[in-house]
């Protein structure tokens, strides 16, 4: 049994207010369960579930799948954009929990333990 994947991270949600507001994301992966897909929960039950390599190559160069669209803003940060029925979401995210939370669902979760790596060379 594989273990279940979990980050926290703080996104901006984009809208029409300065400054962005900032909000608590659980970011969720569970190879068991799924091992193709990545949650992210937000704060009111709002959950969003996509590829785990659309995350991957957006970190890169733009990528989309479906309704969610995800590419670099920056050096540092990374902006995913979700299309549904009730209109579009844009949330921007600091990339290192990002990366770190990629990085631990191919080594498993040695990182909780010993430190992201301690098993694993990169």
């Amino acid at each position: 049994m594989s273990p279940v994947i979990h980050e926290q991270a703080e996104a901006w949600l984009v809208n029409d207010t300065d400054p962005l507001p900032a909000v608590p994301v659980d970011l969720v992966y569970d190879a068991d369960a799924d091992p193709r897909t990545v949650h992210l929960a937000f704060p009111g039950g709002i959950e969003w579930a996509f590829g785990l390599d659309l995350l991957e190559r957006g970190l890169r160069s733009p990528a989309e799948r479906g309704g969610v669209r995800v590419w670099p803003c920056g050096r540092t940060q990374l902006v995913v954009e979700r299309h549904s029925e009730e209109g579009v979401e844009v949330v921007q995210f600091d990339s290192a929990p990002l990366v770190r939370f990629l990085y631990r669902t191919r080594v498993g979760d040695n990182a909780d333990d010993e430190g992201v790596g301690a098993h694993a060379t990169p």
